[in-house]
């Protein structure tokens, strides 16, 4: 997210002729890297709504086999049907309780990194606009999750012990 051309380490500005076509840079780049970190559950989503079907076509697989088998004793019969139904059992276990929230948690925890990435553009393009740095902050604090999200006394103490420490 750092490597912009137009920026140099002051914070002037080289070939970008405001601070909204930053603003807009950071976006399109928060945007992609969204869009690219989202790849991996949305393949897992995939992988999980597709595990049910492939139960079932183990399912069907087995009664086929059961079918042609129907000759045996019960024992083996037994065997063969419990078999198909471990199968239908495994695919949709697989798909509800295991993959399919793992893909969802997946997601949860880029969008959360992704709310980061758009307190740290509202907090530098304050700074771009020339605002005072305490409300450069305050504009951080503001766009940060509410979960997260440090009330204003907290912030201020934060800040005043920062002061003192340096």
């Amino acid at each position: 997210m750092c490597p912009f051309r137009c920026l140099d380490f002051q914070g002037n500005f080289r070939d970008c002729h405001s601070s909204y076509q930053v603003e807009e840079m950071l976006s399109q780049r928060i945007g992609l890297m969204n869009e690219e970190t989202m790849h991996a559950p949305h393949a897992l989503q995939n992988m999980a709504d597709a595990l049910p079907a492939l139960g079932i076509v183990a399912a069907v697989l087995g009664v086929i086999k059961t079918m042609s088998s129907i000759d045996q004793p019960p024992e083996v019969l037994g065997k063969m049907i419990g078999g198909a139904l471990v199968g239908t059992f495994l695919g949709v276990f697989l798909a509800y309780a295991i993959v399919a929230p793992f893909a969802q948690r997946l997601g949860a925890v880029t969008k959360q990194d992704q709310a980061f990435y758009d307190v740290i553009k509202s907090v530098l393009v304050a700074g771009l606009h020339q605002h005072a740095t305490n409300l450069c902050v305050e504009v951080g604090r503001q766009s940060a999750p509410d979960h997260v999200r440090p009330s204003f006394g907290d912030l201020e103490n934060a800040l005043r012990e920062l002061k003192r420490a340096s």
